[in-house]
């Protein structure tokens, strides 16, 4: 049997196929996700993100195979959850262009549509990470050009980048040393393995799915603390001081003399500094970078047309922007409908998981609340949905959870109003940037101030394992409670007291002043009193405020100011 092309209809059935392969594994990938607590749920965020893109396909019927790519990226794109969700869009969405206004596409099409998907997914990363899917998926298209010029049979070359993608998969450890320590491969190259050999089964006519793969519900997903390797590795010392913003509206003018390609452009200004975007259509450029001299970039931008939306900050003494963890989640439900008022100056949407942590951000001012967090990561339209709701002329958004970053990010990207993400990464930061809003002031100002309130902040969680590993030298059962200071797990056991103890004395110092308990859903008010007594016992300068937070997963979360 040989297939020498692939027309819509067939595509379509590969796009099902990879989903719903990826959602009969979702609980394996996440068990991969290990960095650097014990267990994660990128297989949630990818499959929730797959699946967006196939209802999007499912409700554009096509034979023609560039329109089906395009309905894919365009679902994908919108639903996209947590870092490896945006990255698989990305992969798709270079997929799609590559195979734009083409009815059918051979073994050479597929083969080159993979290879553009990889390019543009790794432009969407400024400091890619080797040794996650974007290896995985770079090695398998790089194999899939090499042998689709002499090999016509789409089956065969599949079969070939697949094995290639297998074979990549396995290497990662060697790219990644804490896949290594732990002894597992990447989650996410594991995920998108499990998608291509959907694409497989298609072509060989093993098994075409009807339907879409059903949404995991929440109590059937593996929940844990995560942090992702993308963040693992990326610096917390900040090299370029200046966040800049700049939207160009085009001019037909400059641009017959200065004609504008994205690609060159983006890595024009990759010279500049880094947390690069650069997203345009046919009117508008938008671009976002944190830079050491922003005249610099504004006098490159200027070059295309007219400067609107200028936004600079200061930046030397905030926290480095985080590459977001890739990893993820079930999807934040859908913000309650808000009722039409008139357009406000300011609205502040921010992300809470638990009722109670929602209720504070509420007496503090927040438009609009969604609930997510971990496990539960809000997708870009979500976001893009509060944000409408609100109806502001400028949004502070909040994501509070650090794989919630590039979403939220990409949701300020697409809406008319001025927008603005503070890269708060835990509730507590969240809250301390809350507190520091002034509405009095300018959105750049609020924006400094916001980040450097969350600078003065320390996180603590109290959160439970799903699998026996050791890390960083600390030996982790199933079932333990862990105590995690900032993303380092620094105590662990059966006894939440005595870890929560041990966790508190890593946060604890001579400047601590107020200490904030929120109270997750499964602690008691009698352990929460005990521990109350013990900051006041050993602590007596700090002061103490209780509040019940109703959070899943995590019994405790501390701020420390």
């Amino acid at each position: 049997m040989s297939v020498n092309s692939i027309e819509g209809k067939k595509l379509a059935h590969m796009f099902v196929e990879g989903a719903a392969n990826l959602s009969k594994h979702v609980k394996v990938v996440d068990s991969l996700n290990v960095f650097p607590v014990p267990d994660g749920d990128t297989g949630t965020n990818m499959n929730l993100s797959i699946t967006s893109g196939v209802k999007e396909v499912k409700a554009q019927v096509s034979d023609d195979a560039g329109k089906v790519a395009a309905s894919f990226a365009k679902g994908l794109l919108m639903g996209a959850r947590g870092n490896s969700g945006v990255i698989l869009s990305q992969l798709f969405r270079g997929f799609s262009k590559d195979v734009e206004g083409k009815e059918s596409i051979g073994a050479l099409d597929l083969a080159k549509a993979f290879e553009h998907g990889v390019e543009t997914a790794y432009k969407a990363v400024m400091k890619p990470v080797e040794g996650t899917i974007l290896t995985v998926a770079k090695d398998a298209a790089k194999h899939a050009v090499k042998t689709a010029k002499h090999e016509k049979d789409v089956i065969a070359m599949m079969e070939e980048v697949l094995k290639e993608a297998r074979a990549s998969l396995k290497r990662t450890p060697d790219l990644l040393p804490v896949l290594k320590e732990v002894g597992v491969v990447d989650s996410g190259g594991q995920g998108l393995v499990y998608i291509y050999e959907g694409f497989l089964a298609v072509l060989k006519g093993e098994k075409l799915s009807d339907s879409l793969p059903e949404e995991p519900q929440m109590e059937d997903l593996v929940k844990i603390e995560h942090h992702n390797a993308q963040s693992h590795m990326s610096t917390e010392d900040i090299e370029f001081g200046y966040c800049t913003e700049v939207m160009v509206r085009f001019e037909q003018e400059k641009l017959a003399a200065n004609p504008f390609d994205e690609t060159s452009f983006r890595n024009e200004l990759s010279e500049h500094g880094d947390s690069l975007l650069v997203v345009s259509d046919e009117d508008l450029l938008k671009v976002h970078i944190h830079a050491e001299e922003p005249g610099a970039v504004l006098s490159k931008a200027q070059r295309f047309g007219d400067l609107i939306n200028i936004k600079i900050e200061n930046m030397r003494e905030q926290h480095t922007h985080l590459l977001d963890e890739t990893k993820a989640v079930y999807g934040g439900e859908e913000a309650p409908a808000a009722t039409p008022k008139e357009k406000s100056e300011y609205g502040i949407v921010t992300v809470s998981m638990g009722d109670g942590i929602a209720k504070l951000f509420e007496g503090l001012g927040a438009s609009a609340v969604i609930q997510g967090g971990q496990t539960m990561n809000p997708s870009t339209e979500d976001i893009v949905r509060a944000i409408e709701e609100v109806n502001a002329e400028k949004v502070i958004i909040l994501p509070n959870n650090g794989n919630i970053i590039m979403a939220a990010e990409q949701a300020a990207q697409v809406v008319d109003a001025k927008a603005v993400v503070i890269p708060s990464k835990t509730v507590p930061q969240g809250l301390a940037a809350l507190l520091a809003f002034n509405p009095s002031d300018a959105l750049d100002a609020n924006a400094q101030g916001m980040k450097e309130a969350m600078s003065h902040v320390k996180t603590g969680q109290v959160t439970f394992a799903v699998r026996d590993t050791n890390i960083d030298g600390i030996d982790i059962k199933k079932d333990d409670f862990m105590g995690i200071a900032e993303k380092k797990i620094v105590s662990s056991g059966a006894d939440v007291l005595e870890v929560t103890k041990e966790l508190l004395q890593k946060l604890m110092d001579e400047n601590s002043e107020i200490i904030t308990i929120l109270q997750g859903e499964d602690a008691s008010s009698e352990l929460t009193d005990e521990l109350a007594a013990y900051i006041e016992s050993e602590y007596p300068d700090v002061e103490v405020d209780i509040h019940l937070g109703n959070q899943p997963l995590y019994s405790y979360i501390f701020s420390v100011e």
